[in-house]
């Protein structure tokens, strides 16, 4: 294939739940609010997940002009179970702007659109659509009544507990309704289509307005052969809408490189996990005890002949789940041990089996048949290298040259999100479904409304300087910057929905469109009920040192803030 330029990227460096009367001061001098560079007509969505699709439908009937790229042959994002798995995850960690694919982005001189044809063995194909990160047996750890299109209500007497299977056929027939599904040929969505690159355009005075997207779409001509066509598009506003869980975070231990390539097939992240019937009588190495680490552990208990369970402590001090919660879930006979100083090299052409793992507490494992490290995912949006701190970019022509960076090179987190929905130094750019610990399916019928209301001017948002403002306040409030400053939870969830809905409700009574639904009365109780079922007991949040004594039980010293400065900030914690 034609060798790729263009991106050159270096690696750098709660709220109460009591409704009040609704006041916002921000909104009272409207004169003062934001005001638009450029009338919006036409937007971008990147990603056709459940985000994706609820973008598209409140964007038409808002009467925008909408495309939807999504990078994969089907909708419903993460809900597409394949047994094709990622490709390995790299150890160590790449720079974030490329830790989810490498952006394919012909040189200036090529003319667009382009197309060349070449043979792959699966591996371009499966960079290219992203296999998601979803096990065979999973089921959805939200029920079902929460877990709906408000529009697409789940048949009477569906089952709390959903596999995904059934979470897929959903999303699928919700799409269909649509009109966006794969088989409908609707120009308004491109399938097998991935963003490769999102730059600001500047017009013919010289002044930005509206984006410009790259795109490179990939489709079967024969067997093993493809087409590839690059071409660009034009947009006055872009959604992101491509999920969390596309790059996966792996922990900086020492000599775990060498045991990735020594054994690629035996040392896993977890995202390439599909059944236990693969890991039959064998010792496993669990590194992660977080929701997938837990899950997994759980799927894997009848068939393996031993799991040794790693994890750390939990050390920050801002507010988020529990490792409590999810330690609940992980069977009695599992043996827990501490965190993994280092993995010992094994002499060449020796098994795996030879190896010897170290723990912090100078305990040897040996014996280790495989590895499977739930150690998280990092927030990677590639289409966007010149917005992450510390990187070089290199725009095409016709871009703007110097932008406000807000994504850290870590993956944390995202910054400058204000309602952690618009970029408010830009509010013609906005992301969908970013937020930890937030019922997914509930922030559809807020989060979407109040793009296509703002951008159809049917809303208003304060200044720049104003969001600034109540931002930096949101963070402070949530801890400061970090992994959970992005973390909802139940009270901060309900406490930003009731927020969304005066606001939202109160624009369709000033400016005409529709109006939004309240909570369901049953919302609250519904969700306290299912993880009182699923956990054994509410959710609990927590900082580190409600858990140390659980903790202490399991033989697991914490480390009174050691390390806290490590790189793999989401070691041991996947959040999935």
């Amino acid at each position: 294939m034609r060798p790729i330029v263009g991106l050159v990227l270096l690696a750098g460096v709660a709220v109460a739940t009591v409704q009040k009367p609704f006041s916002t001061p921000s909104f009272e001098a409207e004169e003062n609010g934001y005001q638009f560079d450029w009338p919006i007509r036409k937007v971008a969505v990147i990603g056709a997940g459940p985000s994706g699709m609820i973008a598209y439908r409140e964007l038409t009937e808002a009467g925008l002009e909408v495309r939807v790229f999504e990078r994969d042959s089907v909708p419903g994002g993460n809900w597409h179970y394949t047994d094709e798995v990622p490709l390995d995850a790299p150890v160590p960690n790449v720079p974030c702007p490329i830790a989810d694919f490498v952006p394919s982005v012909l040189s200036a001189s090529v003319d667009l659109p382009h197309s060349e044809e070449f043979e792959d063995d699966g591996k371009i194909r499966r960079d290219h659509r992203g296999p998601k990160p979803i096990w065979e047996s999973l089921t959805s750890n939200t029920p079902s009544p929460l877990q709906q299109f408000a529009q697409w209500p789940w048949p009477a007497g569906t089952q709390w507990e959903l596999t995904h299977y059934q979470a897929r056929n959903y999303v699928r027939s919700y799409a269909s309704y649509l009109n966006i599904n794969s088989n409908d040929e609707n120009p308004a969505v491109a399938y097998n289509t991935r963003v490769e690159l999102v730059e600001k355009r500047i017009n013919q005075a010289g002044q930005e307005q509206g984006w410009r997207l790259w795109l490179r779409s990939l489709v079967p001509t024969k067997s093993n052969t493809y087409r590839a066509t690059w071409w660009a598009e034009d947009f006055d506003a872009v959604v992101v809408a491509v999920g969390r869980y596309n790059a996966p975070s792996m922990p900086s231990i020492p000599g775990l490189e060498e045991w990735v390539q020594r054994f690629p097939d035996l040392v896993r992240h977890a995202r390439q996990y599909r059944r236990p019937e693969a890991y039959a009588n064998q010792t496993v190495l669990l590194v992660g005890a977080s929701v997938s680490g837990s899950e997994i552990s759980r799927d894997l208990n009848r068939h393996v002949r031993k799991i040794y369970q790693s994890f750390r402590p939990d050390n920050n001090n801002t507010t988020h789940l529990a490792l409590e919660n999810s330690l609940r879930w992980i069977p009695k006979n599992t043996t827990f041990v501490g965190e993994i100083d280092r993995f010992l090299p094994i002499p060449e052409g020796s098994p795996i089996q030879s190896g010897l793992v170290e723990l912090k507490n100078d305990t040897m494992l040996a014996g280790i048949d495989s590895v499977i490290l739930a150690t998280g995912f990092r927030y990677s949006f590639p289409f966007l290298p010149q917005y992450y701190d510390g990187a070089t970019y290199e725009p095409h022509n016709g871009s703007a040259t110097t932008v406000l960076p807000f994504l850290p090179m870590d993956g944390s987190h995202i910054r400058d999100l204000y309602l952690d929905l618009f970029y408010f130094w830009d509010p013609t750019l906005a992301f969908l479904g970013v937020p930890l610990g937030a019922q997914s399916f509930t922030n559809l019928d807020y989060m979407p409304v109040a793009l296509a209301k703002v951008w159809a001017n049917k809303a208003k948002l304060p200044n720049a300087q104003t969001m600034w403002a109540l931002h930096e306040k949101t963070v402070e409030e949530r801890g400061g910057y970090g992994k959970y400053v992005m973390f909802w939870g139940p009270q901060r969830s309900v406490a930003m929905f009731t927020y969304l809905i005066g606001w939202l409700n109160e624009a369709a009574a000033k400016y005409g469109g529709k109006q939004v639904d309240p909570l369901p009365k049953y919302f609250e109780e519904i969700d306290r009920y299912w993880n009182i079922a699923l956990y054994g007991g509410p959710l609990q949040l927590t900082g580190p040192k409600e858990d140390h004594a659980m903790l202490a039980s399991l033989g697991i010293v914490p480390r009174d803030g050691a390390d806290q400065g490590r790189n793999d900030v989401l070691c041991y914690d996947d959040e999935w």
